[in-house]
């Protein structure tokens, strides 16, 4: 993991709730906490291999905080019935009650879920994480499965 990532992690554990998403299970047996900071991870990689100049900062908060939601989607009666639609609104509600947001990252939360929030991103930071949210939401689901196939244990992201 990179020195940027880890700081930033330690900056949001300890100015706010981040640490609550390790109760949470987003894909699989993945949590909301690994979902999120291997999308941080993945986000800066690709950023970097595009070349693109980029605020990484804004980046690496955007994609950090992106699914600070707080609660368990999967309950049957929790209300929660359009996760997928109202997430990002809750996640930016709760990152703004925790932390000072910067337009960039208000608008990664926002509409990291495009194209079921409608509007597009909006900032080159904001389309790098829409995307990798969505390869690491399959990579979460599928590589699992790919090792109970192949005969092999899923250890997880190690985070």
């Amino acid at each position: 993991m990179k020195k940027e990532l880890r700081a930033m992690i330690s900056e949001l554990e300890r100015d706010g709730r981040f640490r609550q998403e390790r109760r949470y299970m987003q894909h699989g047996s993945v949590t909301v906490y690994e979902h999120s900071i291997h999308v941080a991870d993945k986000s800066l990689a690709l950023s970097r291999r595009l070349g693109w100049k980029i605020d990484e900062e804004s980046l690496l908060r955007g994609a950090l905080l992106h699914d600070y939601f707080l609660y368990d989607w999967h309950e049957k009666n929790g209300g929660h019935r359009l996760h997928g639609f109202h997430h990002p609104f809750r996640a930016l509600a709760n990152a703004r009650e925790d932390y000072t947001l910067n337009t960039v990252e208000e608008d990664i939360i926002r509409r990291h879920m495009f194209p079921l929030t409608l509007l597009p991103p909006m900032y080159e930071e904001s389309w790098i994480v829409c995307l990798t949210d969505k390869y690491c939401a399959v990579a979460e689901m599928v590589y699992p499965l790919y090792c109970r196939i192949r005969g092999r244990q899923f250890q997880g992201y190690g985070v």
